[in-house]
């Protein structure tokens, strides 16, 4: 037993009662029996790589490349996205698709090159393979962006899951981002990261990996191109990440390193090639639009594990209330359950939940249930009873249910790898909407089951449907919580077609945001768990995921006021702004920090109100680009070196850049400016960029800059729409998008274009249309123009 099994263990021992963290024990026990029993040890291995070209057979897009061991498939999507895949691989069957496979571009023909290789040549990209298997990716211009070396097998010499390796180049310029949600980015530094979807146990902080989301999804940044590479098996692996040297030349020589190790699965990618916004528009047309949240679902969250009943959850409510602070949402953890058995109500603590949640929507707050996979090993127990009759539980090799260790105790998990479990797993979210919930939070569903000592999860052993193609957990985990969100929103589309569904988790992977988004987890109280909070938001929206936030606060422990405060303003300007805590740390209502720390967060809050229409707009956009709400600096000028660097600051759509306080005692701070004219919008200041200037960040609020010539949506003081537009520099032009939606249904909101420009003294500002400029369907104010001019 090592130390992070020890402090599992010590954590299970605490948060279970001595009688559930002695059996803890024996779950671990009873885990590794099954594993010996349903795993066959490797043994002996052989390893094969590709060896030379033999034949090829040119197909759609691409073709056939056959080699002496292995044969290589190649496509050219009519989008620009390369596919290729080895040993007979195909793009399907595959849990991050959404829908179809893209049709093969019929332009993209599979060609001889020099020395018996071949190469495709695209629109977007140029593929060239050598006669041993090395893969290039280039720009049409020639420059190679990245290298894949021949790839590599082991095979168990008595037949089984071969595992292999795949080692890549990219530009000594380049920077890599993504791999899901990592503590320590959104950066990432030389090292290795695991593909393991992983409960860690305790509060984290930047040092510690995995976490709970990991994807096999890299964003690589060079001067020449940024690239998405997706390697399309979901089995345990890491990725081995080395950097070039600081400052290296034009960025034409290959020296960073990737190298990817994975257990099983097929070797497959895909490839995309151009502008980050043009990489995630692919992404997303690829493995689905990201899910769009009901407009409330953008307000502020309050929640907490350890409410304690109805009456504390009104006094909380009476306290926003009376203060005039901006609520939307009142979450509900594992406390409100009976026994902590999901979909079920503890009637002493909350005795008229259905009323509770009627009067908090009264007050347009909305009710928010936590929701687990473990269910119950309890006859008597509805929703127990139900999945045992429907055999929906994953069973072991010999076929028996297969049991852990959760929060309600011995504890069973549904098969979310089967489409009638997903159906039947659907129909159980009636009973939530019954009592008024509005939306729903997944906990725990890497998935967790407490053991002593090993992994936190099922046995690898276990058996899972995957689809009717069957195989083990080795292949099922890390898209078990993929699954279980995929199950509750096409259940609640069912249940409540008239609705959109707002759900978001704590665990899934790649394709997770066509059902909903994601939070941070349990992150450590304290400056770094701050820092990483944005690490994670950032790299979550680059690996296709912009719905996302962390626990304002902290998971544990009690913040300072001031820590408090940072974290709250920062949380203020993300996708899901929501504080949170754990039944034993400190309280994280604004008002238990004094007077001055609730003075400024209710100015966090105003201001959180007055943005909401811009993040609807982002929202909005994102459903339909794939662009992230919250982009890092080089988003738009990935070429700037420096903005690639930055990692304390990012963009709010293309309009405004935020710099939050990180680190204690700041009352200014340096921020990083990419290209243009940026206006504090505090003081109205101009800063040119590129270039880095000295702003104050007084307790008050954290430094939000706005690019010149945007046009932002907000709330105005009456309650109404407005357009913020900051003048653009003389001789400049400025635009900005704005789609109003206030509601949870289906329709489609119009997108309305506008631009600004300079006419004589006035800054005009117009709607664009088919038949010509309009005038705008707003009111519109003018800001960071020189004293006396007019504002429009």
């Amino acid at each position: 037993m090592d130390g992070r099994d020890l402090v599992r263990s010590m954590k299970s021992v605490s948060a279970l009662g001595t009688g559930h963290g002695l059996r803890t024990v024996r779950a671990a026990w009873r885990r590794k029996r099954v594993d010996a029993l349903g795993l066959a040890p490797r043994g002996a291995e052989r390893a094969r790589v590709p060896g030379h070209v033999q034949d090829v057979e040119p197909g759609p897009g691409g073709g056939l490349i056959r080699f002496a061991r292995s044969e290589l498939r190649i496509m050219v999507a009519v989008n620009g996205m390369v596919f290729w895949g080895w040993d007979g691989a195909g793009p399907e069957p595959s849990y991050a698709l959404a829908g179809a496979c893209p049709e093969p571009d019929p332009r993209a023909l599979l060609e001889p090159d020099k020395d018996g290789g071949w190469r495709v040549v695209a629109e977007r990209v140029t593929l060239v393979v050598s006669r041993h298997g090395a893969v290039e990716v280039q720009t049409p211009g020639g420059v190679t962006l990245r290298r894949e070396h021949p790839p590599r097998w082991w095979e168990p010499v008595g037949g089984g899951v071969a595992r292999w390796m795949q080692r890549s180049e990219v530009a000594a310029d380049a920077r890599f981002f993504g791999l899901g949600g990592r503590a320590s980015g959104p950066r990432l530094r030389a090292g290795t990261y695991r593909l393991w979807n992983t409960d860690p146990g305790r509060p984290f902080g930047p040092g510690d990996d995995p976490l709970y989301i990991t994807m096999p999804v890299q964003v690589v940044v060079a001067d020449a191109a940024t690239h998405l590479i997706f390697y399309d098996t979901s089995w345990d692996g890491s990725v081995k990440l080395s950097e070039g040297e600081e400052g290296a030349g034009s960025g034409h020589d290959l020296v960073g390193t990737s190298e990817l190790r994975m257990d099983g699965g097929p070797l497959r990618c895909w490839v995309m090639v151009g502008t980050p916004a043009r990489v995630l528009l692919s992404w997303a047309s690829l493995t689905g639009a990201p899910a769009l949240p009901p407009a409330w679902a953008l307000g502020h969250h309050h929640a907490r594990w350890g409410f304690g009943g109805e009456q504390e959850v009104r006094r909380i409510v009476a306290g926003y209330l009376e203060r005039g602070l901006p609520l939307d949402a009142v979450h509900l953890d594992i406390d409100h359950y009976d026994g902590q058995r999901v979909f079920t109500v503890d009637h002493a603590r909350f005795p008229k939940l259905s009323g509770l949640a009627e009067e908090l929507r009264r007050e347009g707050i909305h009710l928010v249930s936590i929701v687990d996979p473990a269910v119950a090993v309890e006859p008597g127990n509805a929703v127990y009873d139900s999945g045992s009759a429907e055999d929906v539980f994953v069973r072991d090799v010999p076929g028996q249910v297969v049991r852990g260790l959760v929060w309600p105790g011995e504890s069973v998990f549904p098969d979310f790898t089967r489409a009638r479990v997903r159906a039947w797993w659907g129909r159980q979210y009636e009973e939530r909407l019954a009592l008024g919930f509005s939306g729903f939070w997944h906990d725990m569903n890497e998935p967790t089951s407490f053991v002593a000592f090993g992994e936190s999860t099922l046995p690898r052993s276990a058996r899972h449907d995957l689809e009717e193609r069957g195989g083990d957990h080795r292949e099922a985990h890390n898209v078990y919580a993929l699954g279980m969100a995929r199950a509750a929103y096409e259940g609640l589309r069912e249940l409540c077609p008239e609705q959109r569904p707002f759900l978001f988790s704590r665990s899934g992977w790649a394709g997770m945001q066509r059902y909903g988004g994601a939070w941070s987890g349990d992150v450590a109280t304290g400056w770094p768990g701050l820092r990483a909070s944005l690490s994670l938001v950032m790299g979550l929206g680059l690996c296709g995921v912009p719905y996302s936030g962390p626990d304002v606060g902290g998971f544990d422990g009690d913040p300072s006021p001031e820590l408090y405060l940072r974290w709250f303003q920062l949380g203020a300007y993300l996708p899901l702004f929501r504080t949170h805590a754990s039944i034993r740390a400190g309280r994280r209502e604004p008002w238990e920090f004094g007077p001055e720390a609730l003075a400024h967060a209710r100015e966090a809050l105003v201001e959180r109100r007055r943005l909401l229409p811009y993040f609807v707009t982002l929202a909005h956009l994102a459903r339909r680009t794939g662009a992230p709400y919250v982009r890092p600096l080089w988003w738009g000028a990935p070429e700037d070196r420096a903005l690639r660097d930055c990692e304390d600051a990012f963009l709010l759509g293309d309009a405004l850049l935020v710099a939050p306080v990180l680190d204690p005692g700041v009352d200014r701070r340096v921020v990083q400016l990419p290209r243009g004219r940026w206006y504090d919008t505090a003081t109205e200041k101009a800063y040119e960029g590129p270039g880095r200037v000295l702003v104050d960040a007084p307790l008050a609020r954290v430094p939000v800059l706005a690019r010149a010539g945007a046009v932002l949506p907000v709330r105005g003081k009456d309650g109404d729409m407005e357009l913020e537009v900051w003048a653009p520099a003389r001789g400049r032009t400025g635009s900005g998008l704005v789609v109003s939606d206030g509601g949870a249904g289906w329709d489609e909101p119009e997108i309305e274009r506008y631009v600004t420009r300079w006419q004589g003294p006035r800054v005009v500002v117009e709607r664009e249309r088919e038949d010509g400029p309009a005038e705008p369907s707003h009111r519109v104010r003018v800001r960071g123009l020189p004293e006396g001019l007019p504002q429009t």
